[in-house]
């Protein structure tokens, strides 16, 4: 697992060049943006031993399995940290995939994998994790959430955008790098999210 850090505030955790989550520090611990893949709970917990706190929160920015595939693993490891996601998204972790009438109808797409754990929060637009501020980008899933840091305006974009090969939309194929578009649901609802992700104006490149 690469490990790098983005200011005082923030670890990147990666594998295989493409899968990642992040370690956003807090006065009481660390929040854990995403789980990456099953198998990643070891090295995501010695990440924060390395940082020297322990995680107290795991949030979700949606429920695709490149960053639920950890989940249940760190809950058992870490009983009381608070998890949460969308509610929108929560009940893809149930393994309910009906799309909601008002919803495009457009198919899903990308692993939903249905999980044990439960979570102890069900977050909406506005929401604050920390000093974390949860903004709806709706289209690669329909409960995406993005997560701005209100203390330097690091933004967390989970899959709202795309960065390998410079930081794109992916609303369709990037053949340097096509996974990402692979798996969106709604590529007009996804450019409606990422122009207003934009709109932002983060002092940090969005980060997947």
């Amino acid at each position: 697992m690469k490990i790098t850090t983005h200011g005082d505030n923030l670890t990147k955790l990666m594998r295989l060049r493409f899968v990642n989550a992040y370690l956003v520090r807090e006065p009481d611990g660390l929040t854990l943006v995403d789980t990456m893949i099953s198998g990643s709970a070891k090295g995501i917990i010695a990440a924060a031993e390395q940082a020297g706190a322990p995680i107290v929160r795991i949030v979700l920015t949606h429920a695709h399995a490149d960053h639920v595939g950890s989940v249940d693993a760190l809950v058992e490891r870490l009983p009381d940290a608070e998890l949460s996601i969308s509610r929108r998204d929560a009940r893809f972790l149930e393994g309910d995939k009906r799309l909601d009438r008002d919803e495009p109808q457009s198919k899903l797409r990308g692993g939903y994998p249905k999980i044990e754990s439960r979570p102890n929060r069900l977050l909406e637009a506005g929401d604050r994790i920390g000093s974390l501020e949860a903004f709806a980008s709706p289209g690669h899933t329909p409960g995406h959430l993005s997560f701005l840091d209100t203390r330097d305006r690091t933004l967390i974009a989970g899959d709202a955008y795309s960065t390998l090969g410079g930081v794109a939309v992916p609303n369709r194929i990037n053949p340097r790098f096509p996974l990402i578009a692979m798996a969106s649901w709604d590529g007009p609802t996804i450019v409606r999210s990422a122009k207003a992700l934009r709109a932002l104006d983060p002092t940090r490149h969005p980060f997947v």
